[in-house]
């Protein structure tokens, strides 16, 4: 049978890589929608490299966007993002991509699904996936957004136009609010583990922040370091599955997603050495950050991640807010990841002491890197 092929746009934002469809483009069925994705990928693939598609054999190369015309009253377009397993025949819709969201707007003004005129612009975006309101503002010029700049970003050879994304009122983006739990802090019963404190926080993404110690780590180790704990990645995927349940995301732990939460090892500023081999020296940043993702070890922290722990520090009580070193106001707050180091902006408001995330905003660049049809094997 021969191969079917689909309009798609193949992009990076931020330190992510996807496939952009239109939804126009695609089929309404959602398990024939899925199939496209995964083939288009190549997943599943027991050898973990999806080299019979446009994956890289990681969460973070593994991803998909469907763009749309927005049904949000304040927005300009819908944007839909899909988590694709590499090893295992999934698609998950329950978290947003704040990587992916910084090429939302300048992909939506290349395909004109969003109308723009030359100079500084602002894309209003819903993630429908969470619910969320994302303002992603850059320039455009002879009607294509401008894509050469001098931001540079940690994980991300090279320099390019900055994009800033502002993300509105993001708590409770995944679960019942901002601090899920109803606490700052919680001590998990954790099978075969015992006792674990961590925060459990939903700003732009539910995580589960745990400190490094608590886990035999230091904060600094590689990620070729961490991926020789086998073990680790066992321990923590209990704890982030007991966090899910308490976050009342399940109601047991074997039932709890593969994408969310996300579990967040954080630690005390202490020198490394950048994936690049540049030196970050401890007073470079404030806080100390590796991530896991589908089981995997992000090479770089994801941005809403980085939106979510900045979000956590503007808390009092947390966990990260504990570990936080700044001494001046937490905005922004320099956070330490194995990429290097990434700036973000947090603003919270208490009130009756219920918390709120106002907003949370950092800078990204995202360019098309290739346009035209991806070919599905059937």
């Amino acid at each position: 049978m021969p191969q079917a092929y689909v309009p798609a746009i193949f992009a990076r934002g931020g330190t992510s890589k996807g496939l952009f469809f239109l939804a126009k483009d695609l089929p309404e069925d959602p398990a024939e929608r899925d199939a496209i994705f995964l083939a288009a990928l190549g997943s599943p693939d027991p050898n973990g490299r999806q080299l019979d598609g446009m994956g890289g054999g990681l969460s973070s190369l593994s991803k998909v966007v469907i763009l749309a015309p927005s049904t949000h009253p304040d927005a300009d377009v819908d944007y839909t993002f899909g988590q694709v397993a590499v090893d295992a025949p999934v698609v998950d819709y329950g978290a947003n991509c704040g990587n992916l969201a910084s090429a939302v707007g300048p992909v939506a003004v290349e395909t004109g699904l969003v109308p723009a005129s030359d100079g500084m612009i602002s894309v209003r975006i819903h993630a429908t996936n969470t619910g969320q309101l994302i303002t992603s503002t850059f320039e455009v010029r002879d009607g294509l957004p401008v894509t050469v700049g001098d931001l540079t970003l940690s994980g991300v050879g090279g320099q390019g136009a900055p994009i800033q994304l502002e993300f509105h009122d993001g708590g409770g983006a995944v679960t019942s609010g901002l601090l899920p739990s109803g606490n700052t802090r919680d001590v998990l019963d954790v099978d075969g583990l015992g006792e674990i404190e961590v925060s459990l926080v939903d700003a732009t993404n539910a995580l589960v922040f745990v400190e490094a110690s608590t886990v035999g780590l230091t904060g600094e180790e590689t990620l070729d370091e961490l991926d020789a704990e086998r073990s680790l990645l066992e321990r923590l995927d209990r704890i982030r599955r007991a966090g899910g349940v308490a976050m009342g995301m399940a109601t047991k732990p074997d039932d709890v997603g593969l994408a969310n939460p996300k579990i967040a090892v954080i630690g005390k500023p202490l020198r490394f050495n950048a994936l690049d081999g540049t030196e970050i020296a401890a007073a470079d940043y404030d806080i100390s950050v590796r991530m896991l993702s589908m089981g995997r070890w992000h090479r770089a922290v994801t941005s809403t991640g980085a939106l979510c722990l900045a979000t956590a520090v503007a808390i009092e009580g947390t966990l990260p807010a504990q570990i936080h070193t700044s001494t001046t106001p937490h905005n922004p707050v320099r956070i330490g990841q194995p990429s290097g180091v990434v700036m973000v902006s947090a603003s919270t408001r208490c009130e009756n002491g219920a918390w709120t995330a106002v907003s949370a905003s950092l800078f990204r660049t995202a360019r098309t890197l290739m346009r035209g049809e991806v070919a599905i094997n059937r």
